[in-house]
């Protein structure tokens, strides 16, 4: 029997559900590289992507992914033989240390856990050591996508200051921003990178990246080989030297309609619906691991992500078999197990352009999964994630956009 009808469900932390409007902006053909429309469109995103970071910093737009927007900040604030620390945070800390070793930096680790947050007291004791300021930059992973963890970045910029510490602060919030209160001025953080496609409600392709001043004077001085990812080029007077040559124009038309929405709608509000379909999706969660075979990876409540559930699979059950009978049978499609967690999780996604009933719609496919795969599980998840959102609404204010 076939129920394969109908529209199908995207729950991966990215890409994630782009908005009819915003792909109806982006249904347009391209213009000339001065069109005055597009001059003007362009240079609003610019100004408005610094409202959602709350910075006062330079905005830079990539033709890339998270990936490219890694690059272009280490490449404009350190130099071949360069030491970073990079506290582990899961599988992305992971990755954006092998890019700055390809880069050749000279990458030091603070090993963590991943089932719990970085420990900000690590990062002060590990400064500390570092008599001599050899430590150019801090990686930090905002949000890892892989582990479902969000780590307290107020607090290791407080570690930072407690060691007396030169050090430039990178902050990888590309599963986080959109979802989340994200501060990078008041939070003291020095370079943000972000990304287009997940809660910025895109299509993946245009990397984000902002630089305080201080990352602006530091980039004057550095010698990595670079020219596409160079801020001095892009912060020359002529527009289109922003994008390196000729510009994304469909991206950019979907990124104004995108900050329209998020606008309208109120940043709080959409961090607080975030909040309520989490809670739904933790309280789904741990109504099925009663039976003993699926947890919550994030060990801590306060550390849980607000944009990306991780759910671990006991001994003898490939979560990736979930996932593929998810995507394949009913039509859900969600996010597999990463690193370390390679065919031991699944993820499910609850950010950007998304409310209650679809993530109702992905739920009620993974509660159907589970029996169709004869997982043990105790039934009542899906019950628990409406439960958790009624009461959310009767306790809450505000209109019912979740």
């Amino acid at each position: 029997m076939s129920l394969k009808r109908g529209r199908k469900f995207l729950n991966t932390p990215g890409p994630t559900n782009v908005p009819e409007r915003v792909l109806q902006a982006m249904h347009r053909q391209v213009m000339d590289l001065s069109d005055p429309e597009f001059l003007e469109v362009s240079k609003s995103c610019f100004l408005d992507m610094r409202k959602v970071i709350q910075t006062k910093g330079e905005i830079f737009l990539y033709a890339s992914n998270g990936h490219g927007a890694w690059e272009a900040a280490l490449s404009n604030v350190f130099e071949p033989g360069d030491k970073v620390l990079v506290p582990e945070s899961g599988n992305f800390s992971n990755s954006w240390s092998t890019m700055a070793r390809a880069m050749h930096l000279e990458v030091k680790t603070i090993p963590g856990d991943w089932r719990r947050a970085l420990r900000p007291e690590a990062v002060e004791a590990r400064l500390k050591e570092d008599t001599k300021g050899e430590i150019k930059g801090i990686l930090l992973v905002h949000t890892d996508t892989a582990t479902g963890i969000t780590c307290d970045v107020p607090a290791v910029r407080a570690a930072i200051d407690a060691a007396g510490h030169p050090a430039l602060l990178l902050v990888d919030t590309v599963a986080a921003l959109g979802t989340c209160e994200y501060r990078m001025d008041d939070w003291g953080i020095d370079v943000t990178v972000s990304a287009s496609q997940k809660g910025m409600m895109m299509p993946p392709g245009l990397g984000i990246v902002a630089a305080s001043q201080k990352a602006l004077d530091v980039t004057l001085k550095t010698k990595m080989p670079r020219h596409y990812w160079d801020w001095k080029t892009r912060m020359e007077a002529a527009h289109y030297r922003k994008f390196c040559g000729t510009a994304p124009q469909l991206m950019v038309f979907g990124m104004r309609e995108s900050l329209n929405m998020l606008f309208e709608e109120g940043l709080e509000t959409v961090f607080e619906r975030h909040r309520v379909l989490a809670g739904a999706t933790h309280a789904a969660v741990e109504v099925w691991g009663q039976a003993g075979a699926l947890y919550l990876n994030a060990s801590e409540p306060r550390e849980r992500s607000v944009g990306v559930t991780t759910i671990r699979t006991g001994d003898g059950i490939d979560a990736n078999d979930i996932r593929v009978v998810c995507r394949d049978e009913m039509m859900a499609g969600l996010g597999g197990g990463l690193g370390d967690f390679d065919g031991k999780a699944f993820r499910i996604a609850h950010m950007g352009d998304t409310n209650a009933p679809m993530l109702y719609g992905a739920l009620g496919a993974v509660e159907s999964t589970l029996g169709y795969l004869n997982i043990p599980y105790a039934s009542g998840g899906v019950t628990a994630a409406v439960d958790h959102i009624t009461q959310a609404k009767k306790t809450g204010a505000g209109p019912f956009t979740y």
